[in-house]
């Protein structure tokens, strides 16, 4: 059965936690917590990279024998190592690793002392005071873990690339059986997704809902009728598959995109009218009047087309009835990447060929934004190092014809808020973004202040990933974002839209924000490798979420009114 990267992932992130509660060396379980990174966030399927015998050693923190092991899962479906693992240690030690406050040396010191092997096992040591004394569980650990066993199992989400992956396999797979179309949260493209919801226009729902519950990914069949069949995929995923007529297609997918707030907003407007607007069409008494194409239905109820990202309830209908939409910005609006690695740091292509990869997409440029030496894991540059590769920029730049790499850095932050390079040389670079690496529990004022004072510095052109969330992983660090929009605005600072898979960060709430207050924008890859400038896609999804216009991002400019704006 067809392995998606989501699964290999999980499965490198599995064995990651257990060789951690095993003791084993750090460097190895480093190694796969960042190949399964990399795999979750690959623009394709590893089974297509394979099929087309790509090297999958030049991919960021995958090596020959990793390559190796992922062929090997491709092709069988299973890790022999994990399942080596699972077999020395049973029980939940994996799951556990999710639960506040206990990472992998916790759970092996649970493990070995207490004899915890499962969620059960922790809840009655908890309440039998067996943690009391244990070393590093106090008083605050146990409260917050025995609050954490006694919530509800919430619902899991899924990386809008892990998403994705999944959909577009099930569209190419039912494709032959009539027009097909991923609705719900995934068509509004949110950053996180509980499940797909798919409709396929067909006068035979039964012969869809055959053809899906078929499909070699799927896990377990929840319900199977003439118009719907639901199944669970191995990744986890539930998908609902819905049959509909051509008559209804535009109704049909219009109700189940969503959101339902932005539903009720319409069927309101359909009752002013007193007509009936549901999945099936817009009805006046018994009569269909629209319902083919969610167009006609918007343009009945007297609105302009409303693109899916928008559609949260968020005073788009209103803007809609004015016929005052922002016209959203778009992928082919793009002109440039404006934060990219190279090999210098920890990147895996040359200078030259990121900057051949970035030419190829159409851009006009890059800014080369290496790390700074207080990422020692990354081998950050220190103004020397700076200093050579702006050499080496500067010879390149010479050989290219219409495209320009722009000299850059990505500065660390550092607890203070001062930055980890000095302005003689952050003087010489023309792109610096300044970014937080460390210190993620600081306090809400000081990680605040922290940024701003970063902002002041008149060499900073861009904040990267302003809250540092890391999807699943890693919840945004405490930050005021109120009073960072309104400084960036003041100081006339950009924020970033970060579109790695894992951060889509600002998010739509805070780049709508900025928006309001006129902050300017970048959207950016921080890309690592050059299939990584594909994530600008990820990135445009929060854009537009955010109703950013082409006009709010700076890298929809030309070069040299992009240079104006850079220089604060």
């Amino acid at each position: 059965m067809p392995v998606q990267n989501a699964e290999i992932a999980s499965m490198f992130d599995q064995t990651a936690d257990l060789l951690e509660i095993k003791g084993e060396n750090p460097f190895r379980v480093r190694a796969y917590r960042k190949a399964a990174r990399t795999v979750e966030g690959l623009p394709q399927s590893v089974r297509s990279l394979l099929a087309a015998h790509e090297d999958l050693s030049e991919l960021p923190g995958i090596g020959k024998d990793l390559a190796g092991k992922i062929a090997d899962i491709v092709a069988s479906g299973h890790f022999e190592l994990l399942d080596q693992l699972k077999k020395k240690m049973p029980g939940e030690l994996g799951e556990m690793a999710s639960l506040p406050g206990l990472g992998p040396k916790r759970i092996k010191l649970l493990y070995d002392e207490v004899k915890v092997r499962t969620l059960d096992d922790l809840k009655r040591a908890i309440q039998k005071g067996k943690l009391h004394g244990l070393h590093g569980f106090g008083p605050v650990v146990e409260k917050k873990l025995a609050a954490a066993l006694e919530k509800p199992v919430a619902e899991k989400r899924f990386k809008l690339a892990v998403a994705e992956a999944e959909a577009e396999a099930l569209v190419a797979f039912l494709r032959d059986k009539g027009r097909v179309v991923v609705a719900g949260s995934y068509r509004r493209r949110r950053d996180t997704v509980g499940d797909l919801d798919i409709l396929v226009t067909s006068k035979h729902g039964a012969a869809v809902g055959d053809k899906l519950v078929g499909y070699d990914s799927v896990a377990e069949v929840l319900a199977q009728g003439p118009t719907r069949t639901t199944v669970v995929l191995r990744s986890g995923i539930q998908v609902d598959l819905r049959a509909v007529p051509d008559a209804s297609y535009g109704a049909a997918l219009m109700y189940f995109t969503g959101s339902k707030a932005h539903n009720i907003a319409l069927r309101n407007i359909a009752n002013d009218h007193k007509w009936k607007l549901n999945e099936y069409g817009l009805f006046s008494g018994k009569r269909r009047i629209a319902g083919a194409t969610e167009e006609e239905i918007y343009k009945k109820l007297g609105l302009a087309y409303i693109p899916p990202e928008m559609r949260e309830d968020r005073g788009e209908v209103a803007l809609a009835l004015k016929g005052e939409l922002p016209r959203l910005v778009t992928v082919d609006d793009i002109r440039g990447d404006l934060h990219v690695h190279s090999d210098w740091t920890d990147g895996t292509a040359s200078i030259a060929e990121m900057a051949a990869a970035a030419q190829a997409r159409g851009y006009a440029y890059m800014a080369l934004t290496d790390h700074s030496r207080r990422q020692t894991m990354s081998h950050g540059l220190d103004p020397a190092k700076v200093a050579r590769q702006i050499r080496e920029v500067d010879k390149l730049n010479a050989k290219l014809k219409n495209f320009t790499v722009l000299k850059g850095i990505e500065v660390d932050i550092l607890k203070d808020g001062k930055l980890d390079l000095p302005d003689k040389t952050l003087e010489q670079l023309d792109v610096v973004v300044a970014s937080v690496h460390s210190f993620f529990d600081l306090p809400p004022e000081a990680q605040t202040e922290r940024i701003i004072r970063a902002m002041r510095n008149p060499y900073v052109s861009i904040i990267g990933h302003p809250t540092g969330r890391l999807i699943g992983e890693r919840e945004p660090y405490a930050v005021d974002m109120d009073r960072v929009t309104s400084a960036a605005r003041e100081l006339n600072c950009c924020l970033e839209i970060n579109g790695q898979p894992e951060r889509l960060d600002l998010n739509d709430i805070h780049a709508h924000m900025a928006k309001s207050k006129g902050v300017k924008i970048a959207v950016s890859t921080d890309a690592h490798a050059t299939s990584s400038f594909a994530y600008i896609r990820y990135g445009i999804d929060q854009a537009r979420r955010g109703w950013l216009t082409a006009d709010e991002v700076i890298n929809t400019r030309r070069l040299p009114e992009l240079r104006k704006l850079l220089k604060r």
